[in-house]
């Protein structure tokens, strides 16, 4: 195992990430669109209110108020039912109460500190970190944090207060042995002391604040130390094992809202497969939470309801015959910051579909359809790697388009044969060297 994940505390990967807003499930549809799109990890944890907010809350009270993970596709997935195609105004304004999976395992509390009994010179450190004891702090070494991640928790809930923020580095290197050594032998134990120790203005009862760490944090982190993960980051996906064939297709000729009906938990993404002659899939895009995240949402909750999978991933700028006769001139279009847009002053859809308009496409379109697939891909364009790619290269991918998951493909066809989500990624790094074969 790499030293970095016992060294390293949780506290440190805090650094920088904004104070958690705590979004309510009372809140509507609409709100929920607007703060997806200004999130940051493509989906919103949804809580309910607090009882009583002159009690103090425990980390147990705090999790049974945590709901679930509101995404993208959750939203598309509600507004393609047939009440919310006719009145989209009402779908609009419904509590996401009634559309979030409940699921509070998805999120757990930890602590930013270390596993280590301080010197009695330092013991002025619990009081500012507000932790009572060091040697059973759960879950503080970044170990901890990604056992809990490989079980399928997929946000951390770390306090974030105004003293870890100053000591968090020094924190680290303590933990490290190196400032340790030096304390435990007297050497600099005073300079540190005189150092770090706060002045008697200190406020140490301060409110505790938290934030969340994602899985793509935890990724985007260890990317930044891929030396102290060798040899695994070069090492191939298929040698590692970290190719799941466990996935979620849907033919490209069956109604897209199928896909609803089979909603897969991580990753969140359904692939859209062809047959090949020789009787295997070959896939041509997916309806995933992370391709929807910053789309028009109602133009989306429309192709889906309305279009094939193999049309709403590939695109389509034709004439659309809906099934349930509805007229997207009366239509409000709500983008991916939850604003309506106006079109030429109306406020209202064309009444031309064009799949174009659920943001998925960034190239120019040919005005004749049909005759090159590729002029449609653009974002639509399914993340995909060969089963002999690196780690590193697969890591690389996912952060750089801001994904949860690539598409294992091999041969010349390209053949589907699985996906490399996070948990996959988390189970490689943490293999034990001798197993890597």
């Amino acid at each position: 195992m790499a030293s970095v994940f016992v060294y390293q505390v949780v506290g440190d990967l805090t650094v920088g990430k904004p104070e958690l807003v705590e979004f309510m499930e009372t809140e509507t549809v609409e709100s929920a669109i607007k703060a997806i799109g200004e999130s940051t990890e493509g989906g919103i944890p949804v809580w309910r209110k607090k009882p009583n907010k002159g009690v103090h809350e425990n980390s147990e009270m705090r999790l049974q108020r945590f709901v679930g993970i509101l995404n993208p596709l959750d939203i598309v997935a509600f507004l393609a039912k047939d009440w919310c195609l006719e009145d989209q105004e009402k779908a609009l304004k419904t509590p996401v109460s009634e559309i979030v999976f409940p699921n509070n395992s998805l999120l757990k509390e930890v602590d930013p500190a270390t596993r280590f009994k301080l010197p009695a010179n330092l013991k002025w450190l619990s009081s500012v970190l507000s932790i009572n004891t060091f040697d059973a702090c759960p879950f503080a070494r970044l170990i901890d944090a990604l056992d809990m991640l490989k079980q399928g928790v997929k946000r951390l809930l770390v306090p974030k207060s105004v003293a870890w923020k100053c000591v968090s580095k020094k924190f680290s290197i303590l933990y490290n042995g190196k400032w340790l050594k030096n304390i435990e032998a007297g050497g600099s134990a005073n300079n540190f002391a005189n150092l770090s120790k706060p002045s008697s203005s200190t406020n140490v009862n301060i409110e505790t604040k938290f934030c969340c760490l994602s899985r793509e944090d935890i990724i985007r982190f260890l990317i930044g130390c891929l030396g102290a993960l060798a040899p695994v980051p070069l090492t191939s996906i298929s040698s590692l094992g970290a190719i799941s064939p466990h996935y979620t297709s849907i033919e490209a000729s069956v109604p897209a809202i199928e896909a609803t009906q089979k909603l897969p938990l991580d990753p969140v993404t359904i692939a859209v497969v062809e047959h090949t002659p020789e009787g295997q899939y070959k896939i041509i895009g997916e309806i995933s939470a992370c391709k929807l995240w910053k789309c028009d949402y109602l133009a989306a909750a429309y192709a889906l309801a309305n279009l094939s999978a193999g049309q709403f991933v590939m695109g389509v700028e034709d004439n659309v015959t809906p099934r349930h006769g509805l007229d997207l001139g009366a239509s409000p279009r709500v983008g991916g910051d939850g604003s309506a847009a106006n079109e030429s002053g109306s406020g209202k859809l064309r009444r031309k579909f064009s799949s174009r308009s659920i943001g998925f496409f960034s190239n120019a379109v040919s005005p004749s359809v049909g005759h090159v697939r590729s002029m449609y891909r653009g974002r639509s364009a399914p993340l995909t790697c060969k089963v002999n790619s690196s780690l590193a290269a697969v890591m690389a991918q996912m952060l750089s388009h801001r994904a949860t998951h690539v598409w294992v493909t091999e041969g010349e066809d390209d053949v589907l044969v699985g996906v490399v989500g996070y948990g996959e990624i988390l189970h490689a790094v943490t293999r034990p060297p001798q197993s890597v074969s």
